[in-house]
């Protein structure tokens, strides 16, 4: 599996029914649950808002600016489909650039330059409550028309670039490779995360239990108690970090 459309379509395959991505938010109470079905289809609304609404091409810069949340793992999911390379905040000369609420204001500042597309990160992916900055893109109102299906029309093999800058930079074929000699997860395992996996330090998180037929439950604002009871309520069977 040399590219994340191959590795995706192999889990829909053997597996699409069950949750490939759970989400806990013990601040707010928040739980969400993604199939890889349900997965599939958010990253196919996303791809299509990347490449439809915002003319983004194999090649270019994606920034994924986004805390702790299940939208990290979609963007990245679409970013990959289309052919972009997924960089940080500060890796400089972006395309796009996808944020959550703490750093519109950043990004709001050359919305006139490209594209900035802005999660309010409420539950269900709805729109933000208040307007947004001029220029900036709210997801939760425009990624809801896109298909439920995508075909890139430029569709990256594994010697495209994946990540760059602070990510390093690897071809979608180095990273599957590495995901698949990962060593979070066994086989069909279930991993219970509090990084981030739109980060450096929590990529590996997301992109192992997807390369070898795993899960990910993704959890924040959590206490030791609370963390270890999630962890036996979702059978889940390695931690990270």
């Amino acid at each position: 599996m040399s590219t994340f459309s191959d590795v995706l379509a192999r889990q829909l395959r053997t597996d699409p029914g069950s949750p490939l991505v759970t989400f806990y938010d013990e601040a707010t109470g928040e739980r969400v649950e993604l199939s890889t079905t349900t997965y599939a289809n958010w990253v196919a609304k996303t791809a299509s808002l990347l490449v439809e609404e915002h003319d983004l091409e194999r090649g270019q810069r994606l920034v994924v600016d986004l805390p702790t949340h299940w939208l990290g793992t979609v963007f990245l999911g679409a970013a990959w489909s289309v052919g972009l390379v997924v960089v940080g905040p500060d890796d400089g000369d972006p395309d796009a650039v996808v944020c959550g609420p703490a750093s519109v204001a950043r990004w709001a500042e050359v919305a006139d330059d490209l594209p900035v597309l802005a999660c309010s990160l409420l539950p269900l992916g709805v729109r933000f409550a208040d307007p947004l900055p001029a220029g900036v893109h709210d997801v939760g109102i425009e990624v809801w028309s896109q298909p439920d299906a995508f075909i890139a029309y430029d569709p990256p093999g594994p010697d495209d670039a994946a990540t760059a800058g602070a990510f390093g930079d690897r071809t979608q074929g180095d990273l599957w490779r590495a995901a698949a000699a990962g060593s979070l997860l066994t086989d069909g395992g279930r991993l219970l995360s509090e990084a981030n996996p739109a980060s450096p330090p929590g990529l590996a998180s997301f992109t192992e239990p997807l390369a070898i037929g795993g899960s990910l439950v993704l959890v924040v604002h959590s206490e030791p108690e609370r963390l270890s009871a999630t962890y036996v309520a979702e059978r889940a069977t390695a931690r990270f970090p």
